[in-house]
Order: C-alpha cells, then structure tokens, then sequence
C-alpha cells in the first residue's frame, strides 16, 4: 500500500483530497514569487507570502502526519522568517535555494499523487543555506 493508499485508510477522503488540492495549488505558485525576489519592488510581499505558504504547508503535513514535508516546509518557514527582515533583493544564491525546495516539495506532491510507497530522497544541496540572502 502506498502513501496515498495509507492516507485514505487513516482520513477520509475528502480531507485527503482537500489536502492534496491545496498543496498542489501552493506548489503552483512558489517558483514565481520565488522568481520575483530577485526585484526590489516585490521582494517584501512575495517573502512574507513564501513565509505564509510554507507555515500553510507545515501545518496541513503535520495534522497528515507527513514528516518529510513537515521538516521541509518548517525549515524553509525559517529561513523566509529571517529573510523577512531584510530589504532585498534576494541574491542569486538564496534563489537557487528556494527554488530547490520548491523542486523537493514538488517531488513530494508527485510522489503523494503516485502513490510512492515512499517519498523521494531530499535533494542534498537543500541543507546548504547561502550565509547571505540578499
């Protein structure tokens, strides 16, 4: 039995669904507000809105009990959290790293929506962080 067989067993389907929907639709809109850092005069609105995705998606993965992206979402939620108080724009580097995460939570969803009997192996650059974000 799969991920998304086990997740219909423990919660209705609905919710399951729902779920799914709703990640899927965050998932969607990270790379471009990620993208738009790069520019000054979006750079407060997408980072506050990348803080609030990430929190959304560490709170629905953790009433679903899935870890993986629990920790993901929880990790990148911090670093939107420090990143928030900074003018921007963001560096190429901090970029390239959300847009790895985006890339992982993306692996994450397909792997739900496949039914993988486990999630991908993280992308192991994820765990470098760039020392400075803008």
């Amino acid at each position: 039995m799969g991920m998304l067989k086990s997740l219909e067993v423990d919660y209705s389907y609905d919710i399951v669904e729902e779920f799914l929907s709703h990640y899927s639709l965050m998932c969607d809109i990270l790379e471009p507000l990620v993208i738009n850092l790069g520019r000054t005069d979006k750079y407060g609105e997408n980072i506050r809105e990348l803080f609030r995705i990430y929190h959304n998606i560490k709170s629905a993965a953790s009433y679903m009990h899935l870890e993986p992206i629990v920790k993901l979402a929880t990790f990148a939620e911090e670093v939107c959290s420090e990143a928030r108080d900074l003018v921007g724009p963001a560096n190429d580097a901090f970029i390239d790293w959300l847009l790895l995460v985006c890339d992982q939570l993306n692996k994450y969803k397909d792997d739900l929506e496949n039914d993988a009997d486990f999630f991908s192996v993280l992308e192991p650059h994820i765990i470098n962080i760039p020392t400075k974000l803008d």
